[in-house]
């Protein structure tokens, strides 16, 4: 018994510190725990299920899956079209769920970009115009937007349609035009929802290789929605959605870097644009929004939508 009191007690082991965890990009976006719920007559749909993704400056992401399976809701959280149910959307240091329609209006207006399946464009403008249409929010002179404008359109192989309206080209021009518009102001962001649906092989090669193209220009994020696995090759990431839960999330090396030219469809696309050259205001790093203007903490439960 003496003999044991004697004896000194063994320090407790010293486990290795856990390596840290490996240093990436500082996303651009982060989702947090992101619920959407709509309500569709006396029943609850949950579109989305505690989705957490965080995306990094000039990553070009492809979201897909099948119809119903919640990759168009994801898009719509992400670009502040939609209040989620549940959980958070930041964008650089702002929470866009918490800000108000109209200050979503205006951080939109200033950070964002959008490529639409339809390619909705105002059909009494000419593509010029429609081009043009972003820098009239940002306040920049006429003399300045048709110079940006027409760049673009060069860029993407219409300058010679500058002057042409929506009826008067093919749904290849009009989603190039789309493009143009998407990509004048230097946006943070770029959202393209299904932006070849409506295109043949051939015109889709040559718009996926454009949009491609414009974000490893200027360093902007990509985000693409599809229900075509294909578009997924010009993507560094691929997520994809079942039931509104992100099922596999995997680094993938694009079949197309962005550095030789797409293939022309009238007139040979030029370089995009420098577009610092003509003095545009572009924005700067979203920042948190002023106390005082946010909107409830939206990872609260909240109502659901109603879809009646």
């Amino acid at each position: 018994m003496a003999l044991r009191e004697q004896l000194p007690t063994p320090a407790p082991a010293q486990l290795p510190a856990p390596p840290a965890p490996p240093e990436g990009p500082k996303p651009l976006i982060s989702v947090r725990h992101l619920r959407k719920v709509y309500r569709v007559g006396d029943e609850k749909v949950v579109a989305l299920r505690d989705i957490n993704l965080e995306i990094p400056r000039g990553q070009i992401v492809c979201i897909v899956g099948t119809s119903g399976s919640g990759k168009s809701t994801l898009l719509n959280q992400l670009a502040g079209l939609e209040k989620p149910t549940r959980g958070a959307v930041y964008i650089g240091k702002t929470n866009i769920s918490q800000l108000s329609e109209n200050q979503l209006a205006t951080f939109r207006q200033r950070h964002l970009g959008f490529i639409f399946q339809s390619y909705n464009l105002l059909p009494t403008m000419t593509a010029l115009e429609n081009v043009a249409l972003p820098m009239i929010f940002r306040g920049i002179s006429r003399g300045r937007r048709n110079k940006a404008a027409l760049s673009m359109l060069a860029a993407v192989g219409l300058k010679k349609r500058a002057l042409h309206r929506p009826t008067e080209m093919s749904g290849g021009q009009q989603q190039r035009v789309g493009i143009a518009r998407a990509f004048v102001t230097r946006p943070k962001v770029v959202f393209a929802d299904e932006p070849t649906g409506n295109l043949d092989t051939k015109t889709t090669i040559a718009v996926m290789k454009m949009m491609v193209r414009f974000a490893r220009k200027y360093n902007q994020t990509l985000i693409i929605v599809t229900h075509d696995p294909e578009l997924s090759d010009y993507a560094d990431r691929i997520v994809t959605l079942i039931d509104g839960q992100i099922v596999h999330d995997q680094m993938h090396t694009p079949i197309y870097d962005g550095e030789a030219a797409p293939e022309p469809t009238q007139e040979p696309p030029a370089e995009p644009p420098d577009l610092s050259e003509m003095d545009l205001p572009l924005p700067d790093d979203p920042e948190e929004p002023q106390a005082g203007q946010q909107a409830p903490d939206p990872t609260a439960e909240e109502g659901e939508e109603s879809h009646e």
